[in-house]
């Protein structure tokens, strides 16, 4: 089998349709559709279904799924192993960051990069951190900075990690702003500026306020933690946001419960990273052991 017509079958299946598996590959409709072809008339069988105008898997599509990923992946590791053996560290990086790592960590850690590594060209994608597992799983990124999840796949690897606390806030002018001691209770009356249902940062806020047998009231969820604190600063509810994002236009509430999350560099498992990636990775760990 050959790779190229392993790699066409991937991204046709990943990109949901041809025209788009061509524009991503720099190739014409005609010319991934060949590859197809060909790979379906070595192995004999029929891999995507074309009778309907969505792709869909044949039986034995979904079956050589699998395998074409972990085919592509080993070829991938060879490529690396042997860039390894040069001290060059060049050629191209893809990674993700949330936009929160973006915002707050990203500047400094890429600032360092550029200069020690100037023969890389990166290619950098802002998303949130569900997304960007979904990019991962379909090798569009080498690394994704995001925030750590207790449900996160087995096949990824948390390769760095590291703490992000958080405080309860609300603008200054809120009339929670003006009790010494506010708890839960005192908060659970009025509406909560937070994240999507999907994020750690909701289901650990939700957890507290289930064990306290306390309502909570979302209010115009986004996943932006800089909308939340805006919105925050005017007024319109309470939130919780990460510390290093806190300033005049915010008061911190000394609720008597600790909040966190963990933010960390993620990689697929059984990909080892290039030269490129693993020099990224380091500066990472070392910038961030140094806050």
């Amino acid at each position: 089998m050959d790779s190229n017509a392993l790699k066409a079958f991937l991204t046709i299946v990943d990109q949901g349709s041809f025209s788009e598996a061509a524009e991503a590959l720099h190739l014409t409709q005609p010319a991934i559709s060949k590859r197809l072809a060909t790979l379906e008339s070595q192995l004999g069988t029929k891999l995507i279904d074309r009778s309907n105008r969505e792709i869909r898997l044949t039986e034995s599509g979904a079956r050589l799924l699998p395998h074409a990923r972990k085919i592509l992946d080993e070829i991938h590791n060879a490529k690396s192993a042997l860039t390894h053996d040069t001290n060059t560290i060049d050629g191209q990086l893809h990674f993700i960051a949330s936009h929160h790592i973006g915002l707050h960590h990203l500047p400094d850690w890429l600032r360092r990069y550029r200069k020690e590594y100037p023969q890389v060209e990166l290619h950098l994608q802002f998303m949130e951190s569900d997304a960007a597992y979904h990019q991962m799983n379909k090798r569009n990124a080498e690394l994704a900075f995001v925030t750590l999840s207790d449900s996160m796949d087995p096949q990824f690897t948390v390769l760095a990690q590291w703490p992000d606390p958080m405080a309860f806030v609300v603008g200054r002018e809120h009339p929670l702003a003006l009790l010494p001691c506010p708890s839960l209770a005192d908060l659970a009356p009025h509406p909560a500026l937070l994240p999507d249902t999907s994020t750690a940062t909701y289901r650990g806020i939700s957890r507290l306020f289930l064990e306290a047998n306390l309502t909570l009231k979302p209010l115009m969820p986004t996943n932006y933690l800089e909308t939340i604190k805006m919105m925050t600063s005017v007024g319109l509810g309470w939130s919780v946001l990460p510390v290093n994002m806190i300033d005049s236009s915010l008061k911190v509430l000394p609720v008597p419960h600790t909040v966190s999350r963990v933010l960390g560099a993620v990689a697929l498992e059984r990909r080892h990273l290039s030269s490129a990636a693993g020099a990224l990775l380091k500066v990472v760990q070392e910038e961030e052991a140094c806050q």
